[in-house]
């Protein structure tokens, strides 16, 4: 067998076994996944490592790459969710104002968390308690959210502000006929 041929072979194999392995990576994680949570809808795609708990909801078409939460906050995540990698999600605090001791006392203070429909969170962003990331926005990787952030906006830095808009119209025809992702 020529050389040629044979590193032709090898590289389809290749791509066969890395599709192959990827497979069973993302069904072990959803798997994993849906173990951990209150509930899931349908079409959950889990990519990477996930540590969730009993306090998060996830709706349809959720896709994880990676997600920590740390807290016994309510988290919901609705329909059609993409994010990048190392996303964490805070969702309970130290009691510190009118703490019986200083810097904060044993109790805990939860907050929550709503991420409504069709949004896309960047690589390592980190999510306060008590925020609600509206409809259709973008957050920035690398961004800290500790604010509500509007629907349609996309937004970044640290703290997150929103530096943009999306164009309502075509975000409304894209639904409207149901082009999602």
């Amino acid at each position: 067998m020529g050389l040629i041929k044979l590193l032709g072979e090898f590289r389809i194999w290749l791509v066969e076994n890395s599709y192959s392995k990827k497979s069973k990576r993302q069904r072990f994680f959803t798997k994993l996944v849906k173990k951990q949570v209150a509930t899931f809808g349908s079409d959950l795609k889990v990519n990477e490592m996930c540590r969730l708990n009993k306090h998060v909801s996830l709706m349809n078409n959720v896709n994880l790459n990676g997600m920590e939460v740390q807290g016994n906050g309510k988290v919901v995540i609705g329909n059609n969710f993409h994010s990048g990698k190392e996303i964490l999600l805070i969702t309970q605090n130290h009691n510190w104002k009118n703490a019986k001791s200083i810097p904060y006392d044993e109790e805990y203070l939860l907050t929550n968390i709503t991420i409504e429909d069709n949004v896309w969170i960047g690589s390592r962003v980190t999510i306060l308690g008590n925020t609600t990331i509206g409809e259709g926005s973008i957050i920035q990787a690398g961004s800290v959210v500790v604010n509500d952030i509007p629907p349609l906006s996309i937004a970044g830095g640290h703290p997150a502000t929103v530096f943009s808009k999306r164009d309502e119209a075509h975000y409304n025809k894209c639904k409207e006929n149901g082009n999602i992702y």
